[in-house]
């Protein structure tokens, strides 16, 4: 593979856009699961994935190419984003009712675009499960603007997000904009998911920003560990994987995923093992 990379330019765009989303999942996953907020990424994968659609439609019926497949997906999901929030203000008592409602709108709008597109495709099929060869350069300089942007805003905005992931009312207390900070996160959320649809798939993003958090928190012993190590875990899957599914030529999102399920279990069975004192 490593003769293939000098060889063909795809490749590298390839490995230099998983390295990148490995990067910004799992760090931005870390936050959405202290917050409980798991499925709002599947939701807005799902919206995501009617903006691909939407955007084949167009191109394929009217023959415009307005902005790229994945740049659609972002604008779709970040206005997904903002349409969650306004339902977390609506049913301030059942604020998490706005994610399945998004989701299913996310899902509804996929049908109907990919039927109005004379429905499947391979460029859809890569879309959902993700593929080696979709990603161009383009891709990876809108993925590469997406990581810079949300690693300069998390570092902004790190203690401002720590403090509303784990006490949202005392966030509040002390004077926090806690309404702005959980749209901004909410945008972030969906850039980042927008990035890693073209490596891991729609079906499959959600998994790569819990996934490697999920391993870490067995090992964590701080929040800041946590974030790195779900980075480390989530640069592991994705590598391991994106070469797995190279030589296997199967798609990469799906190996990427049974990787990091790997890493879980190996990290639950350590943990279940007894362990010797030290004897000196």
């Amino acid at each position: 593979m490593i003769s293939h990379l000098a060889e063909f330019t795809f490749l590298r765009h390839t490995l230099y856009t998983s390295l990148l989303i490995g990067f910004i999942g799992p760090m931005l996953g870390t936050f959405l699961v202290v917050r409980r907020l798991s499925l709002l990424a599947d939701a807005l994968s799902h919206v995501t994935l009617a903006g691909i659609a939407f955007g084949l439609f167009v191109e394929k019926r009217f023959s415009l190419t307005l902005l790229s497949p994945i740049q659609n997906g972002v604008v779709f999901s970040v206005i997904g984003s903002i349409f969650i929030e306004k339902l977390r203000s609506i049913y301030k008592g059942f604020q998490e009712l706005g994610i399945p409602i998004i989701l299913s709108g996310g899902v509804g709008l996929s049908v109907i675009f990919i039927a109005l597109a004379n429905g499947f495709n391979t460029d859809l099929f890569n879309y959902l499960f993700g593929s080696i060869s979709a990603v161009g350069k383009d891709d990876f300089l809108t993925i590469l603007l997406i990581t810079l942007s949300v690693t300069v805003v998390i570092f902004f905005f790190y203690k401002e997000l720590l403090t509303l992931s784990f006490d949202e009312e005392h966030a509040t207390m002390i004077g926090l904009h806690t309404k702005r900070i959980h749209f901004l996160f909410m945008i972030l959320i969906a850039f980042v998911i927008a990035a890693s649809i073209r490596i891991v798939g729609v079906l499959l993003v959600t998994a790569l920003m819990t996934l490697p958090v999920a391993t870490a928190m067995r090992i964590a012993k701080s929040f800041k560990q946590l974030i790195w190590l779900s980075i480390s875990f989530g640069e592991l899957a994705v590598v391991t994987g994106l070469i797995s599914s190279y030589y296997l030529s199967i798609p990469p999102g799906g190996t990427i995923v049974m990787v990091a399920i790997c890493l879980l279990l190996t990290t639950i069975i350590i943990n279940k093992l007894p362990r010797k004192e030290f004897q000196s």
